[in-house]
């Protein structure tokens, strides 16, 4: 059955399509075979090597936990930090005021433009030369300074991007009816923008948390991989068992929060529908004078003189 965007395979192409998907499968099983004989050959796959992660908890308690307890205190102080920033520079770079533009831009445009393992070692030395910081703390500060400088940045394009992909005519109509340039991004432009850009922002909140590695690898920040090297050499060098241990901690803490942003998007979509209500210009006029019910101003912009348009 063909469609208008999609027209159905014929004969060939049926028999083409199975013949491709039977060579990867193979392609994918030589693969897996030669990496299991590979590790196995190496004596990887031993027992013994493994034991520690599924015969107690100490290797849990003593490196994996106190490392992930860090990770997640980076990453998350680089969020709280990040977001609220990378807003503010991004709204301000739609700024009408040259003042507040150009030097928004700046900032932007050159810690984007700056590798984040350049940053967290710059902020080890501006901690370390004109700091009190302890040197114990110092890591954490560095990878939260990079962190911090860089995601806000890229945080700033994805906010005026989400803002910029909105129609002209949102604000326009709301200024037509005489609300000030804080209330349209503040209450028609912002919530409706965030929908748009959530998927951006918690793509780059998951590059926030492997990000803290870097701190691990240069700066001795006793992050999660960190952590890999220290038990592995303990455990008799068990390095691909500890480092596949780690790997599975990253994709459920990351699959989580591309699991959690995917609902909360889904939920600020369903809650973003309009109800059907024709609202009139009185009723439009009133909302952008208290600038109360930002969804209803959202919802009835279009809805001038009681005419749906």
């Amino acid at each position: 059955m063909s469609s208008v965007l999609y027209d159905a395979q014929g004969p060939r192409a049926k028999r083409r399509n199975i013949l491709y998907t039977a060579l990867f499968v193979v392609l994918l099983a030589a693969a897996l075979w030669w990496v299991y004989s590979s590790l196995d050959e190496k004596h990887q796959l031993d027992w013994v090597l493994w034991k520690p992660f599924f015969s107690g908890s100490e290797a849990y308690t003593t490196y994996i936990w106190p490392g992930l307890q860090n990770t997640l205190k980076a990453a998350a102080l680089s969020m709280v930090i990040a977001l609220p920033l990378g807003a503010v520079l991004g709204i301000a770079r739609l700024s009408d005021h040259i003042w507040v533009r150009v030097p928004a831009t700046v900032v932007v445009e050159f810690f984007r433009a700056i590798p984040v393992l350049v940053l967290m070692i710059f902020g080890n030395e501006l901690y370390s030369q004109y700091t009190d910081v302890s040197s114990d703390d110092r890591p954490l500060y560095a990878v939260v300074t990079g962190l911090v400088l860089y995601n806000a940045s890229v945080l700033a394009e994805i906010v005026r991007a989400g803002i910029l992909a909105l129609p002209k005519g949102q604000s326009e109509a709301a200024m037509a009816i005489g609300m000030r340039k804080n209330q349209v991004m503040r209450l028609i432009l912002l919530p409706q923008a965030v929908t748009t850009m959530l998927p951006a922002i918690v793509s780059q909140l998951v590059v926030i948390v492997k990000d803290t590695a870097l701190g691990g690898a240069v700066l001795t920040f006793p992050e999660l991989l960190a952590s890999a090297n220290t038990m592995s050499g303990y455990y008799g060098a068990n390095t691909i068992a500890s480092f596949t241990v780690v790997a599975v901690i990253f994709v459920i803490i990351n699959f989580s929060l591309t699991s959690f942003a995917s609902w909360l998007e889904g939920r600020l979509r369903r809650g973003k529908k309009s109800t059907g209500a024709v609202l009139g210009a009185q009723d439009i006029a009133g909302t952008a004078a208290t600038g109360a019910d930002p969804a209803g101003t959202a919802a009835g912009i279009g809805d001038i003189d009681g005419v749906r348009k």
